[in-house]
């Protein structure tokens, strides 16, 4: 594949209750923990960050697998994303999960949408045979 971009950010502090920060400034935030692991929830934390990344990166997929199938997307479509941090035995993992509202579209044009943004969406990719990821269409 070719590099097409890349996103440079640094993690410095405490980890979880420490701050990330862009190589180019935009990004700059404090991080901590969220309350059900020990920490504040005053803040972002990297599950959040990651939901809202596969959240902005599936809903683009979405998008032009609707516009390749010349399907009209007559009321705008969402992507929630809820990324799970999970633990058992063998130490921390996540999951996570989608839900797609694609009001307007019909249930099984729609299925076959998400299926394609599923299968061409970088973070799907990504996680893909390494991560449990629910995708449920709503409405």
């Amino acid at each position: 594949m070719t590099v097409l971009y890349t996103a440079e950010v640094t993690s410095s502090g405490d980890g979880r209750k420490g701050r990330v920060s862009s190589s180019d400034g935009v990004l700059e935030l404090g991080l901590d923990a969220p309350k059900e692991v020990g920490g504040s929830g005053e803040r972002t934390n990297p599950e959040q960050l990651f939901a809202a990344g596969y959240a902005a990166c599936f809903h683009s997929a979405l998008r032009l697998s609707a516009r390749e199938a010349r399907v009209p997307l007559d009321e705008e479509p969402a992507v929630t994303a809820r990324v799970h941090l999970e633990r058992d035995d063998s130490g921390y993992g996540i999951s996570a999960d989608l839900t797609v509202r694609m009001p307007g579209v019909a249930a099984q044009t729609a299925r076959e949408l998400v299926d394609r943004a599923h299968a061409r969406c970088p973070y799907s990719r990504a996680v893909r045979g390494n991560v449990r990821v629910g995708i449920e269409l709503a409405g």
